[in-house]
């Protein structure tokens, strides 16, 4: 199978360079899924068929799920660079490293804007509340422009593997920013509903893994090029 990366002539340093920097992609998504669940199931009052995640910026604790947001994003915009470094020719070279990296610009936009309380959470908010200040906008706003990066992305590499005969790959990457762009409108419909929210749970899942093994896939063939 033929690769998509082509790095012989770059130097040992600028390599381990480029691998460190894809790591951060392939541990971006464990980060902020692993964290984001322990919250989901040990914040009082936090439903996980009900509540979106972006609400556990909210109470007394959100200050973890803003970090957690901010870090992944930081992650995200560096194993964008490595990828970047990484694909010296062929489609989507320039592109899409470029919209995974606006995907982490946008997680950073989410911890910065917090989102507004909603559904019962935290504790004290009324059950039915669903009102969206500007704050809440600015945090929906980001995350909507850093979402439909993303699934553009998927689409984008998508088209650079198949132009490298490379099916599975190709399949992956459209599946997964279809089903993300599915989840998204779920739950931009606003109607807190459990079918929604699980929908967006296995289109951000599918998301975080499209990006972790991406970044490791060029991690991979950075190395076997003795870097």
């Amino acid at each position: 199978m033929e690769k998509v990366t082509s790095t012989a002539a770059k130097p040992v340093a600028t390599t381990s360079m480029t691998r460190a920097l894809l790591a951060c992609g392939v541990v971006a998504g464990p980060i902020y899924l692993v964290v984001g669940l322990i919250q989901a199931f040990t914040r009082p009052g936090f439903d996980i068929t009900r509540h979106s995640l972006s609400l556990l910026s909210n109470g007394d604790l959100g200050w973890i799920h803003i970090t957690n947001l901010v870090v992944s994003g930081l992650l995200v915009m560096a194993g964008a660079v490595g990828m970047r470094r990484a694909l010296l020719d062929g489609r989507g070279k320039v592109w899409g490293p470029v919209l995974v990296g606006v995907y982490g610009l946008g997680l950073i936009g989410s911890g910065f804007f917090v989102a507004d309380p909603a559904f019962g959470f935290p504790p004290g908010t009324p059950a039915d509340a669903n009102t969206v200040s500007g704050q809440g906008l600015m945090h929906f706003v980001s995350g909507g422009v850093g979402f439909l990066s993303l699934i553009v992305a998927c689409l984008v590499f998508a088209r650079r593997f198949a132009a490298f005969g490379q099916r599975g790959w190709t399949v992956f990457s459209i599946v997964t920013g279809i089903v993300f762009l599915a989840g998204f409108a779920g739950i931009a419909s606003g109607s807190g509903s459990g079918w929604s929210l699980a929908g967006f749970w296995i289109g951000l899942v599918l998301a975080w893994a499209w990006v972790s093994a991406l970044s490791a896939r060029l991690r991979g063939e950075l190395a076997g090029t003795g870097g």
